[in-house]
């Protein structure tokens, strides 16, 4: 059954996530139920969605951050297939429609993302290379940055019962952590036609938010390793990336101050 469950978590954007909503319902291969969790908004999201948008299922939550929306939308949708939209972005007409014609052509693939295009302050950006897309075994490509941005993944419902759902103890890298644990036991199917468009620059974003967003990454490589899941050359990769990480974090954490957090990793790279 190919029958797609939209989820897209928001947090005081009654502005930017009405723009994701509508990319959702504009889909060429509509949606069977689009779904948005506010995670605590104060900005009237809440009644704006049920007034303009009686369709959608909508389900609020004290704040607990993203993952936790997200986890939540995911024990409330309906069907097996989850499409994933953060609620700045916003999809182009076709974005589902590819992909499901994509997965029904290779049943063995639970998961799928799409090139995406991206704008900054209202001007389109190129990607540098470190940022190429690609499918198939991507798992070393998913090791120095987010290989996968989650509004372009739809994947199958059981990929969570086999690694877990979102982290809900990382404020930020989620998805960095969610997509190691997939792409060392999965190869993924990959759009390349441009499905997506990214907004950034705005002041609110969680990278924006967290210094030291390598420290997230750290913990996320370290569960990977110690999983017992990676084949031989994946761990020596991963092994390599966190030993640069760790340094890289060590560095900034020194310059903060933060004795206590060096001397954890230092202790972590001793021990690789």
């Amino acid at each position: 059954m190919f029958k797609v469950s939209v989820i897209i978590p928001t947090f005081n954007r009654n502005r930017s996530v009405f723009r994701a909503i509508d990319s959702a319902m504009s889909q060429t291969l509509a949606a069977d139920e689009i779904i948005v969790v506010d995670d605590g908004s104060t900005d009237n999201t809440g009644n704006l969605i049920r007034k303009h948008y009686p369709p959608v299922k909508y389900f609020y939550q004290d704040n607990k951050g993203v993952s936790a929306a997200r986890n939540l939308g995911i024990a409330e949708a309906s069907f097996p297939w989850l499409a994933l939209l953060d609620d700045d972005d916003e999809w182009m007409p076709h974005k589902l429609e590819k992909q499901m014609q994509l997965l029904r052509a290779n049943p063995d693939l639970k998961l799928c993302h799409t090139e995406e295009r991206w704008v900054r302050n209202g001007v389109r950006v190129n990607q540098m290379k470190k940022h190429q897309k690609s499918g198939g075994w991507i798992y070393q490509k998913c090791l120095p940055l987010c290989a996968i941005s989650p509004s372009s993944a739809v994947l199958h419902r059981s990929l969570f019962d086999e690694v877990g759902l979102f982290r809900e103890d990382f404020p930020a890298c989620e998805d960095y952590d969610m997509w190691l644990k997939i792409c060392a036991r999965h190869a993924v199917a990959y759009v390349e036609d441009e499905c997506l468009i990214k907004y950034g620059g705005h002041a609110d974003q969680l990278s924006a938010k967290h210094w030291g967003m390598d420290r997230f990454r750290i913990d996320a490589l370290m569960g990977i390793l110690n999983a017992g899941v990676l084949k031989n050359d994946d761990k020596k990769a991963t092994q390599k990336i966190l030993k640069k990480k760790i340094q890289v974090f060590k560095k900034g954490a020194a310059k903060r101050n933060k004795l206590d957090e060096v001397k954890k990793y230092e202790d972590m790279l001793l021990a690789l």
